[in-house]
């Protein structure tokens, strides 16, 4: 009866122990931009987010969470288009570069949710959650965004953040957070790709992984159809087993339009709503995220927050919910 006592005490204090390392100090911090969309309505992506509850459901799953609030951005009617760069340049590096010295100035053991706010916002949210360390990216989006200015079809700055982070294109956008690139090509994995731009696209296979070379390990739609999501993870994780840490840039896009329809740029047939959830439980398995972002949420298109309130369980799934 001893020993039996002695095993499940054992057995509790193991269960408490583990629960007690699941606890995050989880920080949150706003980036209302949406200068770099093609789009208006993604500026408001962080306080739906906020309104969906965020903070409140990583509570619940035991994290210690704190809102930082939100980096400063200029909004559109306030800018003096005769003298600013074309397509908001300098005031999305502004914001950027404030992000990754707010995220960069976090102690060691704190993982940063950063919120937004268009995808041009994560050459600042990885630059400063990497903190000049080698980490893995995983680009979970429809799109690569790996457009540089000078073959951009529509010049957004929210379809170039991967090209910056690997050190293509503009000097004033690679340099944000530091000079020079952020992140090995080899380091990145992208999931849910489904709309490349030509130019864009005879640019990224420069740069992927082949039998020939180490690169950015893609995942389209096809892939995801073929393979299945676990197999997608299981890749995923063999491609970036190299590295401690990962940073995770879920783009609301990657969602089929049917359960995010609140996003500026809605590719049909993308991934469900229970393919995401595995995804973000098999990288949760992985205990090796240590960051990550929410970006494109957009209300102005959104039904009812439905968008915002999918994000948030993504976020809860990475984080440590469970089913049972």
């Amino acid at each position: 009866m001893g020993s039996l006592t002695f095993c499940l005490s054992a057995v509790l204090s193991s269960m408490i122990l583990c629960g007690m390392q699941k606890q995050k100090k989880i920080r949150i911090l706003g980036i209302p931009m949406d200068l770099g969309a093609g789009r208006r309505g993604v500026d408001m992506g962080p306080s739906a987010l906020r309104y969906a509850q965020l903070s409140e459901t990583l509570r619940d799953l035991g994290h210690d969470v704190v809102d930082l609030g939100n980096v400063a951005v200029k909004i559109v009617e306030t800018i003096d288009r005769s003298s600013t760069d074309p397509h908001y340049l300098e005031e999305i590096r502004a914001a950027c570069e404030n992000a990754a010295q707010i995220l960069a100035a976090l102690e060691s053991d704190v993982f940063p949710i950063a919120i937004g706010g268009d995808h041009s916002m994560s050459m600042g949210t990885v630059a400063g959650a990497f903190r000049g360390q080698r980490r893995g990216l995983i680009w979970v989006d429809a799109h690569t965004d790996f457009n540089v200015p000078e073959i951009s079809p529509s010049g957004n700055i929210h379809g170039m953040p991967v090209a910056s982070l690997i050190g293509l294109g503009d000097a004033r956008l690679v340099g944000i957070g530091g000079i020079g690139a952020k992140v090995r090509p080899e380091d990145i994995v992208m999931i849910g790709i489904r709309s490349v731009d030509s130019k864009e696209g005879e640019l990224l296979r420069q740069y992927m992984q082949t039998e020939q070379q180490k690169g950015i390990k893609v995942f389209t739609m096809k892939d995801i159809d073929r393979l299945g999501m676990a197999t997608i993870v299981e890749q995923t994780r063999a491609h970036l087993a190299h590295l401690e840490q990962w940073h995770v840039s879920f783009d609301a896009d990657s969602l089929d339009p049917s359960i995010a329809p609140g996003v500026g740029t809605p590719v049909p047939g993308g991934i469900s709503y229970r393919e995401a959830h595995l995804l973000m439980e098999l990288l949760a398995d992985t205990q090796k995220v240590s960051s990550l972002d929410l970006v494109e949420v957009n209300p102005v298109l959104d039904r009812e927050n439905m968008t915002a309130a999918v994000m948030v369980k993504m976020a809860a799934s990475l984080l440590g919910k469970h089913i049972l």
